[in-house]
C-alpha cells in the first residue's frame, strides 16, 4: 500500500471549472496531503506531462484524472499519448467523464486507462467519488515512483 502520509502529485485535465472546484474539495475534505496541478485542455496537459513551455519545472504526476472531453486535444487523444510513452506509460490514469457511452468506455479501456468512472450529477455523490478514487489510489494501491 502506498503510504497514506506521502503526498503524490496528482494531475487533473478538466476543463469545467465547477468540476475542478468540486474535485479540490473532495480532495481538501479527505485530508491527504496531495498535491492537486490542473491542467484545462489536452495541449496543457501534454506540455505539463512533457515538461514543455510554462511547465517546464512540473513534477511528474504520480496520477491523472483525466476529462474525455476536452478543448484542443481531447481526453482520448491524451490517454493514447500517455499509454503509447514508454516513460509516461506507467502513470495511471482514471477517466473521470460525463459521459457513460459503452464506445467511451471500451474505447478507453482498449487505450489502457486504469479506470473509468462517470462524474456522477448529484454533488454528494460526485465528492464521494472523488473520496473514493483518492483512497483507492493513495491507501490501497501501490504507485510506481518516478
Amino acid at each position: 500500500m502506498t503510504d497514506p502520509a506521502a503526498a503524490i502529485a496528482i494531475l487533473l485535465v478538466e476543463d469545467d471549472p465547477a468540476d475542478e472546484l468540486i474535485t479540490r474539495e473532495a480532495f481538501e475534505d479527505n485530508k491527504i496531503r496531495n498535491e492537486l496541478y490542473v491542467c484545462h485542455d489536452g495541449e496543457q496537459a501534454l506540455d505539463f506531462l512533457y515538461r514543455r513551455r510554462e511547465h517546464i519545472d512540473a513534477p511528474r504526476p504520480d496520477l491523472i484524472l483525466l476529462d474525455l472531453n476536452l478543448p484542443k486535444y481531447d481526453g482520448r487523444e491524451v490517454l493514447e499519448k500517455i499509454k503509447s510513452d514508454p516513460d509516461l506509460a506507467p502513470i495511471p490514469v482514471v477517466v473521470l467523464t460525463t459521459s457513460s457511452a459503452e464506445e467511451d468506455i471500451l474505447r478507453s479501456y482498449r487505450l489502457h486507462a486504469n479506470a473509468y468512472v462517470t462524474k456522477p450529477v448529484d454533488l454528494p455523490q460526485f465528492l464521494s467519488a472523488i473520496r473514493q478514487i483518492d483512497n483507492f489510489f493513495i491507501r490501497v494501491v501501490r504507485l510506481p515512483r518516478g
